[in-house]
């Protein structure tokens, strides 16, 4: 069956990346949307866009019997996922095919077995890979849980049984920890994926982060396309990504490839798939972590020195052609190098920074790949993923790839949200990333922000265009604290209907990612949704005591009391939307409250 038209259930610019892939191939291409993504940028690239539902992900994206409505109404014959929402939900790969369309993906017992990291464990160590130790299936609560990280030792990694990206996954290195690392993941993983099951596995201290992209047809054909490495994260959650993977040993690089190929053969594998390791380099080791079951997110880097186009070939093996590649054609050329673009404050904690995105110029040159969601004037809502782009660099070597990243990162302009770019081209300079001696650790351990390093707001270059004809359009100057002096911030805006949070990031109205403002009031320091509210009303506060957790970008946040105190006075529940800078609790200073 030749695919002639594939419905993208995905957002951002994942969704744009496979439109460009099926215009490439000829075949129509069906966007879908919330309404919070109304008139976005992959909408307006497609043949047809849908909406599918509101903005919360539970009543759009994630929504199975929207979407595959939605397919069926536009004459889809096929459905890719993208990455994350749906895309390792065998319900959903299921409900594709039982609906007579083609899923652009691995088979749904596939997804079941090796999405669900616990099963994927199993068939891993069935296929003769090793693997940490841990509890060998779902944990049923805190007891249930103690007793096996009692048997596995500390430090604990706690993990979402399903999805991936770092999401749904805390580290708890004794007792006291567990409990806590227990519910956050558990909260996160159900709100990003809909499923809340927790395993437990042991936790290496500095592995480096090593995984293989394979891709296999419906013909028994599967190989592999090279290695990557993906050791700087943060909340693990990947920040740079680059192929192949530096500093590997020949001998431990072989290892790693013949394993990935070994385990997606016993599952009979088929479209893209990721096989993700750590690696021990010192000790010429590595570990089955999990499988990935569709496109990555750093998959271009791949493409970049392998000359194979991913996304096109998943579109044409879910038709049913054969890879019409063999092992012996793939070869890889140079070093690739990517850092992904998030609305997120480095120097408040990764804070999620939701913002209309005024100014936006991309980098170019003749080895530079920008993938990307928006556009100048688009949106970055407060209810999905912080990333919004990817800036890639090629180089003959690992150092030309990392110089080409750098020069364009300094040349990227994004005016509106606070990103990451800015700390990332400092990571880029770090001596440790230069020699590949870092590992998955290093930025929490090594690379925190430094306010002092912190850059100054990036300003649009005009006023903004989508200002009404009759308003008043003014500039005001004003002096900010930056990096411990002055600077001079011009700030252009409709007098009456702009305010100085519409300079994301300057410091004229920052909200410190505890959510205080130096009295008893806590802000919301973001536009957010309430996840939890630990404390009631009444309740005695030690200073520093978690009042509140926000779920931002599918994030959690924690809220702390300003002050040793009583909670006054709480002004939302679990569940509530709050605006950036509202007052939602109330601490009362107390003296006889607990420090």
């Amino acid at each position: 069956m030749t695919i002639t038209s594939v419905l993208v259930a995905n957002r951002g610019e994942i969704a744009v990346r496979i439109i460009r892939a099926c215009r490439e191939l000829g075949v129509r291409a069906i966007a879908v949307h919330s309404e919070a993504d109304a008139g976005a940028l992959w909408t307006r690239l497609a043949d047809e866009a849908v909406n599918i539902g509101p903005a919360p992900a539970r009543d759009s994206y994630l929504n199975i019997e929207g979407l595959i409505a939605a397919a069926k109404s536009t004459g889809a014959d096929a459905v890719h996922p993208g990455y994350g929402l749906l895309s390792e939900s065998p319900e959903f790969a299921a409900a594709v095919v039982d609906a007579g369309l083609r899923f652009v993906g691995p088979s749904a017992q596939v997804i079941a077995t090796m999405g669900d990291k616990v099963e994927a464990r199993k068939a891993a160590v069935a296929a003769g890979l090793p693997v940490l130790p841990g509890s060998d299936g779902v944990v049923e609560g805190f007891d249930d849980a103690i007793v096996h990280a009692r048997r596995i030792g500390w430090p604990i990694a706690v993990k979402a049984s399903f999805g991936g990206g770092g999401r749904g996954m805390r580290v708890a290195h004794g007792e006291d920890d567990l409990k806590a690392a227990l519910e956050q993941a558990t909260r996160e993983a159900s709100a990003a994926f809909g499923r809340g099951e927790i395993y437990l596995e042991r936790y290496l201290v500095r592995p480096r982060h090593v995984e293989v992209q394979v891709l296999g047809d419906g013909h028994g054909a599967l190989i592999h396309l090279g290695d990557r490495d993906c050791s700087v994260q943060r909340r693990h959650q990947k920040l740079i990504e680059e192929a192949p993977a530096p500093a590997l040993s020949e001998a431990l690089r072989a290892r790693i490839l013949d394993a990935a190929v070994t385990l997606a053969k016993s599952v009979g594998y088929e479209s893209a798939g990721t096989v993700e390791f750590l690696a021990d380099v010192a000790n010429d080791a590595f570990y089955f972590l999990e499988m990935n079951t569709r496109l990555q997110v750093e998959h271009g880097v791949t493409e970049l020195v392998t000359g194979i186009d991913i996304v096109t070939a998943q579109i044409r093996v879910a038709g049913g052609a054969p890879l019409g590649i063999q092992q012996a054609d793939v070869a890889t050329n140079g070093c690739a190098i990517q850092a992904r673009i998030s609305a997120e404050d480095p120097w408040e904690n990764f804070r999620p920074a939701p913002a209309r995105i005024d100014d936006l110029r991309l980098p170019g040159g003749p080895w530079l790949r920008t993938d990307f969601g928006v556009e100048t004037g688009d949106n970055i809502p407060n209810f999905y993923d912080s990333m919004f782009g990817k800036v890639q660099a090629w180089g003959r070597t690992r150092e030309e790839a990392r110089a080409r990243l750098a020069q364009a990162l300094d040349a990227l302009v994004v005016a509106g949200p606070v990103t990451t770019a800015p700390y990332l081209r400092q990571l880029l300079d770090t001596p440790d990333f230069a020699a590949a001696t870092h590992d998955t650790g290093s930025v929490e351990r090594d690379w925190l922000p430094v306010e002092d390093d912190r850059p100054a707001p990036v300003i649009a270059a005009t006023p903004p265009a989508d200002a009404a004809p009759s308003a008043s359009i003014s500039e005001r100057i004003v002096s900010a604290p930056w990096g411990g002096q002055l600077v001079d911030v011009s700030v252009f805006g409709v007098r009456t209907a702009r305010s100085a949070s519409a300079v994301a990031g300057t410091q004229l109205d920052r909200r410190s990612a505890s959510g205080g403002s130096g009295g008893p009031d806590i802000l919301a320091p973001m536009d957010a949704a309430v996840a939890h509210t630990p404390v009631a009303v009444g309740d005695r506060v030690a200073k520093g005591a978690a009042v509140l957790v926000l779920e931002a970008m599918k994030m959690e946040v924690v809220l702390s009391a300003p002050h040793a105190g009583v909670l006054e006075a709480l002004h939302v529940g679990v569940g509530d939307a709050v605006k950036s800078g509202a007052v939602i609790a109330v601490v009362r200073a107390d003296l006889s409250a607990p420090e």
